[in-house]
């Protein structure tokens, strides 16, 4: 048998090897896009997974094919907003080091464009200090870590190498991120997000500078 015949048909086989799992991807993609859209406007205990299906455009099994239940899919979903890997949905690009505190203004400028990203993070994050909320363990990791790493930015930027100022610093400015969220959720055209987390981040910094 001619080789080369052979691999020509033998192509078109592997792409259909690969197709079923770029499909998977982007329904669990959807499915994703979705839950953000439902927890965010109803909440994790009033969106029903029936209503996530609708948005992504395929069946509760489907849903849970994918997923395996509700509370693996919000934790997956948190993990998607943050840019983690999630069920083979690749991670984005984490940035690191000094650049860090400009990627954090940057991110602050998408979500003005993201309303319905940070609803769910703002609805779900405040759920989840009720008793027994499935999130309860993603938001505090999820607060440790992202406490730390400012922490240990701002001791980069600054020399400052005072633990306690750095930790203080770093959960100073995840409130103010935070809370600002809400006040433009309620008020968007009174709150410039990035320009005032700008300017609590240079304030931050100059005290930490003049405190080494």
């Amino acid at each position: 048998m001619d080789a080369a015949r052979t691999e020509t048909r033998a192509k078109p086989a592997a792409e259909r090897v690969q197709r079923p799992q770029a499909r998977t991807l982007e329904r669990r993609e959807a499915v994703l896009k979705a839950a953000m859209k439902v927890f965010g406007a109803r909440g994790y205990n009033k969106g029903a997974l029936v209503e996530v299906a609708e948005e992504a455009g395929m069946t509760h099994a489907g849903v849970l094919h994918h997923f395996g239940s509700k509370e693996g899919l919000l934790v997956a979903m948190l993990k998607y907003r943050d840019g983690e890997e999630v069920n083979g949905v690749p991670a984005r690009a984490q940035t690191e080091g000094p650049a860090f505190l400009q990627h954090l203004i940057d991110t602050v400028e998408e979500n003005t464009h993201r309303r319905g990203v940070v609803q769910a993070y703002s609805v779900l994050s405040g759920e989840s200090v009720t008793d027994g909320h499935p999130a309860n363990d993603y938001f505090h990791e999820r607060l440790h870590i992202l406490r730390e790493k400012i922490a240990g930015v701002f001791g980069e930027v600054t020399g400052n190498t005072d633990r306690q100022s750095l930790l203080d610093a770093a959960s100073t400015l995840i409130a103010v991120m935070d809370g600002l969220q809400v006040q433009w959720l309620l008020e968007p055209d009174a709150v410039e997000m990035p320009r005032l987390v700008s300017t609590v981040i240079d304030e931050l910094v100059a005290r930490l500078e003049s405190a080494r």
